[in-house]
């Protein structure tokens, strides 16, 4: 693995454990370049819909925890498949996709998120 595809990988948990955990606006400064493409529908684009919309979360539940089961990283992009757990009770899982400039700054992001089900049709985990 090359030096920049491990910098990507760290730079993208590093970039999602700091807004998850209440600190967006870092996040950002420190993970973010000069623009900043949004594919979530409930999420602005840019860096400050992005900001926004994570400080709302840090209010509204702020005793959620994440797990990093996968970290896969390719040419400019890095993918994380995390379990989350929230104070209400609820699991999810994750999949969130990563566009890095020549930088290794964060430019793109795209995801898709499950709660786990109580029941499933097979035995296999979503982890």
């Amino acid at each position: 693995m090359t030096n920049q595809l491990r910098q990507n990988k760290d730079n993208a948990i590093a970039f999602y454990r700091t807004a998850y955990m209440g600190d967006p606006a870092k996040a950002v400064e420190l993970y973010v370049g000069d623009d900043y493409i949004q594919h979530n529908p409930v999420v602005a684009d840019g860096k400050q819909g992005f900001i926004d919309y994570f400080e709302e979360m840090s209010r509204d539940y702020p005793k959620k925890d994440i797990e990093f089961l996968r970290i896969i990283a390719e040419g400019d992009q890095v993918a994380l498949h995390t379990r989350q757990t929230w104070p209400v009770g609820e699991e999810y899982v994750t999949m969130d996709f990563f566009r890095f400039d020549s930088n290794g700054k964060i430019v793109e992001h795209w995801d898709s998120i499950q709660v786990v089900p109580k029941e499933s049709a097979n035995n296999n985990s979503m982890f």
